[in-house]
């Protein structure tokens, strides 16, 4: 049983939940499409984010957020402006549960927006933003951006020469380390669990047992970094909420399974490698860095690259036949990285569906965005306008049309990086 103990940031989520549905209910029943602010969106596509579909769809915005969904022949439209998206496809924004964005203010909205170009809504930095990063950013809308989430800082063993984290060595220290971050009002609490190929002493469940135990006790979830399928059994059987990677040395066996089965909360966020193949990347020309196109374009066929993706493809295969819920992460600071992401999550083995749930509505969950990753009624009216249907190739999520950010279009004309 954990002592729950809600802090300033976490109380904010409670409340929007009880109270959210509450306004948009009035919202709609009082003003509904028909009200001279909102706009109707017709003709579309909806794929909505739940598993739900809608053909020749509708929803109507007010005020940045969704207020009615539904057939096009069921949404009024009397006194509402409209937009025809015949032959779109409309998702909900993506959301990017695993990434390592920029400490200083200046530089994370512009990881931010960057974000928002790519049809990106929200993004979670996964334990490494040190004291100082700026995160009342996570209480700010800002127009044309995404939304910021932050694990703070990490905790691990001494890595001397690698990022600067929280170093620890005893249970006591592990506690420590997890009061400072809940002092700082963290969404969640990363661990690193990883010997980095023998160079350094990795965590053990004894301290890793201490970080879960303390932050539980004050509400907060923990995401673990890790390599070997041990390692995650142990986390497991510690109480661990999120895999922040899949199994990397081998492929899962029967007793992981079971202890997945044991925890129906749990979530795994893929993270996949680089497919160690050529591919095209010509969608990103002229939007990115001409240097990282250039160095997407040059990949070369790795055949230990090949290797290392195709164990944990099998694993994330696995795991998703097993019905586990899967997030969708990228890792690093790449913008555009989701796109890449969910294509290689359905060549893993989940169909396109089941891609798009991951990288809305359950990544939106791994964030606590109880508003976000549904393009339902009483959700922030956050989605991405589609020129062709991502069901039928999930690669057609990079055919962005338009993103619309709180119900208000981001400018993707004239994009600077």
């Amino acid at each position: 049983m954990y002592k729950v103990k809600i802090n300033s940031h976490r109380l904010r989520k409670v409340l929007k939940v009880l109270i959210l549905p509450i306004i948009f209910s009035l919202t709609a029943c009082g003003q509904g499409a028909g009200d001279v602010d909102a706009t109707v969106y017709q003709g579309a596509r909806l794929i909505i984010g739940d598993g739900t579909v809608i053909e020749n769809g509708a929803f109507a915005v007010n005020d940045g957020q969704v207020v009615a969904v539904g057939t096009t022949a069921s949404i009024s439209t009397d006194g509402a402006m409209t937009v025809d998206l015949s032959g779109m496809t409309v998702i909900p924004a993506i959301i990017d549960a695993h990434v390592h964005m920029s400490n200083t203010r200046e530089e994370i909205l512009d990881d931010l927006r960057r974000r928002a170009h790519f049809g990106v809504g929200a993004a979670m930095s996964m334990g490494s933003d040190p004291e100082g990063t700026p995160l009342e950013l996570r209480d700010e809308i800002v127009p044309g951006h995404a939304r910021f989430r932050s694990a703070g800082l990490g905790i691990t063993r001494p890595e001397p020469g690698r990022r600067m984290v929280h170093w620890i060595d005893t249970p006591a220290q592990a506690r420590e380390a997890v009061q400072t971050e809940a002092s700082r009002d963290v969404d969640v609490i990363k661990v690193w669990v990883d010997d980095r190929d023998g160079l350094y002493d990795q965590l053990t469940p004894e301290l890793y047992g201490a970080v879960i135990d303390e932050a539980h006790q004050h509400d907060i979830q923990v995401s673990a970094h890790l390599f070997e399928l041990e390692d995650a059994k142990g986390l497991l059987r510690a109480g661990v909420d999120i895999l922040a990677h899949g199994v990397r040395d081998r492929d899962i066996d029967v007793e992981f399974i079971s202890l997945v089965n044991e925890r129906p909360n749990l979530v795994l966020i893929p993270n996949l490698p680089g497919r160690g193949v050529s591919a095209d990347y010509s969608w990103l020309e002229g939007s990115i860095p001409d240097e990282d196109f250039q160095r997407l374009q040059n990949i070369d066929d790795n055949t230990q690259a090949q290797s290392a993706h195709a164990i944990q493809a099998r694993n994330l295969a696995r795991l998703s036949q097993e019905g586990m819920t899967i997030g969708m992460g990228t890792d690093g600071n790449t913008p555009w990285g989701a796109h890449i992401e969910m294509e290689d999550m359905v060549l893993a083995g989940m169909s396109p569906g089941d891609v798009i749930v991951s990288a809305t509505k359950n990544s939106a969950e791994i964030l606590g965005l109880d508003d976000m990753g549904v393009l339902g009624e009483g959700y922030s009216a956050d989605f991405i306008v589609l020129n062709a249907n991502p069901l039928d190739d999930i690669k057609n999520t990079r055919q962005i049309s338009s993103v619309y950010l709180r119900g208000e279009e981001v400018n993707r004309e004239g994009f600077v990086w």
